[in-house]
This record gives structure tokens, sequence and C-alpha cells, in this order.
């Protein structure tokens, strides 16, 4: 294959060791206007799938490419296409190519588990997959145990009228609240992890929060559940599933890929506690050795998963690779255009968004964790929550012995704040744009995006009130 001279260059240049150091931006000299591409992209998944729903389900991905370049070509003329690149290659090899890589080998592997047995969707069996998700979470991130039960539990409905609100609550539970206790779960406290945060101190910390919340919205559901079966006579409707006509004893296909996930779960752990002064240098972002055996070796559990799992799970499972598509194709656009969002809150008070990192302290100076709480939480609704923690990790201090002793309401406030609120929007977290792409695929009718935070909005702010006043 010949490639074009423009194409070599930039190749060569990203191959050469040291040939750029990572740009940082300096935030306080951007204009808010920088973050203009991203806000595009956000109202596109917010308005396009209403106004122009067959356009968007076509064309979504030239849509985020098209809101992708309104922020890169502008950058490369104001500062220089080396800077455009080396910023480009930044996102895409630190942080976008490992969110993704990890999303693939979670969706592949938890793709290949059919739990297989006639359940109907009662209330109660409704709320005790999404109680046993909750916990699960914790220890197989948010994003595995979104995709080792939402096909199970929408299969387990699909004899009932009305399903999305099941979905909802597991977006919720399943995909953010119950992801809480462990650096396991959710990718801001694997973060945390990494800057030196006890692998137990979020379950120390914030059990009773997580307690209260996923117990609460249990509570709710199973009431919701349980008044819309009784006045839509749900319980009444022929199952449709095949298993109907042979009732199975409750099981597991594709048991092989429960060792693989185990594997998953060890790669992640061995990159955040494995120490190693081997890095490679690539147009100036450095990938450390531990990292990159985490990656190869997370494509090859998923390349092992692909090829070991029968064909029949698959079919069962009616396993596609549209919901991943999506996911893929959205975060690559939201990866780009949030560089300079987040680069003006790293500005911290001397950024555009210097108001918002001014709130968090009181007039003493001293931190206001409640105000920690809804700052974190808030832009990590629309933002990706994993930076977002760090900015108001190191707002706060940086020093975790510190965060973790005296400063321990502060941290559970950020972490709280970065993983709950992930709940608000379907873009708050990765998992949750996963599931509705899944709930829709298997044609539950889902909330549109402002629909959904109708949902959030009256049912967890007041939650997020009330855990206001008791703990912040």
């Amino acid at each position: 294959m010949k490639l074009s001279r423009s194409t070599a260059v930039l190749i060569s240049l990203a191959l050469l060791p040291g040939a750029a150091m990572a740009a940082d931006i300096d935030g306080a000299t951007l204009s808010v206007l920088w973050g203009v591409p991203f806000a595009g992209i956000l109202l596109s998944i917010a308005l396009m799938p209403l106004l122009a729903p067959s356009f968007w389900h076509h064309h979504f991905g030239k849509v985020t490419a098209a809101w992708a370049l309104a922020f890169l070509l502008p950058f490369a003329a104001v500062f220089g296409g080396h800077a455009a690149l080396v910023n480009l290659v930044h996102a895409l090899v630190a942080e976008y190519l490992p969110f993704v890589i990890l999303l693939t080998a979670l969706y592949t592997v938890a793709g290949g588990i059919y739990i297989r047995g006639n359940l109907h969707g009662t209330p109660l069996l409704n709320t005790g997959i999404l109680a046993v998700g909750a916990v699960l979470a914790s220890f197989m991130g948010t994003t595995g145990a979104s995709m080792l039960l939402i096909r199970p539990l929408i299969r387990a409905n699909d004899n009932r009228k009305h399903v999305a609100h099941v979905v909802v609550f597991f977006i919720f539970i399943v995909s953010n609240a119950g992801g809480s206790l462990t650096p396991l779960g959710d990718p801001p406290l694997f973060l945390g992890f990494l800057k030196g945060v006890d692998f137990s101190w979020t379950l120390r910390q914030l059990f009773p929060e997580t307690l209260f919340l996923v117990g609460v919205l249990l509570a709710i559901f199973f009431a919701l559940d349980s008044w819309l079966s009784r006045r839509d006579g749900e319980r009444r409707l022929v199952d449709p599933t095949p298993d109907n006509a042979t009732p199975t004893q409750l099981g597991f296909d594709g048991k092989l890929n429960f060792l693989l996930l185990g594997v998953v779960v060890a790669l992640v752990l061995l990159s955040g506690m494995w120490r190693s002064e081997t890095f490679f240098d690539l147009a100036g972002t450095q990938v450390g050795l531990p990292g990159l055996v985490r990656d190869v070796g997370l494509i090859v559990v998923t390349l092992l998963s692909l090829v070991l799992t029968p064909r029949a799970v698959h079919e069962r499972n009616q396993f596609s690779w549209g919901p991943m598509q999506e996911v893929a194709k959205l975060f690559a656009g939201i990866f780009l255009t949030i560089i300079p969002v987040i680069a003006m809150l790293k500005a911290g008070t001397d950024g555009p968004f210097g108001a918002i990192v001014r709130a968090v302290t009181n007039p003493d100076g001293s931190p206001n964790p409640a105000m920690y709480f809804w700052a974190t939480g808030a832009l990590s609704s629309f933002l990706d929550n994993a930076p977002t923690y760090l900015v108001f990790f190191n707002t706060a201090g940086g020093d975790a012995q510190l965060l973790m002793t005296s400063m321990a309401a502060t941290l559970g406030a950020i972490s709280a704040g970065a993983v709950f609120m992930g709940a608000n929007t379907y873009i708050g977290n990765a998992p949750n744009l996963m599931v509705k792409a899944i709930a829709e695929d298997r044609g539950v009718r889902m909330p549109s995006f402002f629909g959904y935070m109708a949902w959030s909005f009256g049912i967890l702010l007041p939650l997020f009130v009330v855990m206001t006043f008791i703990w912040y």
C-alpha cells in the first residue's frame, strides 16, 4: 500500500521518540468558544434522535467526526499542526484506546455468557437482578455487570408491556451507583487508586451512601414495577420466549467466559499495581509497559472469547457489534472535543470556569464537601467522569494520604459525585449508552436524551439532596 507524503510525515513524526512533549494547553488563555464542538456533540446526541431519527441512525458517526474536525482543524490553524498532532495522539493513545479496548473486552466476554432458563420478569425477580448487579458492579466493573445482566433482564421482561423503566433503573443502579465501592467499579475510582488511594478506602468510606442510594432506588423500583404490573395485567400475558415451550433449569452457557472475565479483572489490577520504569514515547505521550501489557492482554482475551464461545451462545444472546460501534464512535468524538474543556477546568480559578473551582472552597480557604459533591457530579453528568475526578482531586490538594484522613469527607464527596451522578444522563458513563443501545436493539422503546433526564432529575436529584444533608 502506497502512503501519501502527508500521511508518511504524520506517521514518522508520531513514531519519533521524544519528538514532542505531550502538549499541555494553557486553559487560562482559552476562550469558552473552544467548547462549542463538545457542546455540539452533546446537543447532537440529545436532539438529532428526536428531530431526525433516520438520519442520526445512519450517520451519527459522520456527525461525530464533523464535530471532532470542527475542533481539530481550527486548533491546528491557531496552535500549529504539531500541537494538534500531539494532542490528537495523546487523546487517542493515553485515553481513548485503553478506554475502548477495556469496554470491548467486557462487552465481548459478557456477551459470550448466556443465562438460560425461562425467567419471568416479576417485580421481585427484576428487583433481585438489579440488586445482584449492584453487588457485581464493584467487582467486575459497571460495564462488565451491565453487559452480563442486561440481556437476560430484557429477555425476562419480553412479555411485559412496559420495559423502559426497568432499563432506566438498571442504568441508575447497575451501570452507575453499584460501582462505587472498589477501584474496579468505575474509572474515576481506579484513577484514585493509581494516585495512592487505598484499594479498600472507597468501600469503608462510601458504603453507607451506596447502601442508602441503592436501597432506596430498589424500593422505588419495586413499588413502581409492582404498580405497573398490576395496572396492566402484564403477568397474564403470554411469554413469547422459546424457553416457554420447554422449561429449562437456570444455568449458564459459555462458562469459559467467566474465567476470561477474571483475567480482565486481573489485567486491570495488574496495570494499577505494577510499577515499571519502562515506557515508550509516541509523539510525546508516554505509554508505560504495564498499560501496554494490559491492553494487549485485553485484546487477546477478546479474541479468545470470540473464538472459543460457541456460535449458538452468541445467537441466543443476539450478540451484535452495533451497540459497541455506537459507543466507540460517539466517545471518539467526545474524547477529542473534550480536550479544551478539561484544559479550561485544570486552569482552576484563572480559567474560564474559575467560578466553578472557587465555588468548592469556603471563605476561610477550607474545602466545602457539599459543593465538591455537586460540582464533581454536575460535570460528570456531561463530561468524562474520570478526568473530572482528577481535576477536583487535584483542586483539593492531590495528596492521597491527606485526602483519605483529615479530608476524607472531601474525597468521599468527589468520589460519590463522579460515580453516582454519572447516571444523570446517557453520556454520564459509557455503560449507559451501551445499555440503551442494546435495549433499543431488542425492541425496547427507550426515553429520549431529555426524557431520560426527566427520570433521573425526578428520582435521583432529590436523593442526592438528602445525601448532601446527611453526609456532606
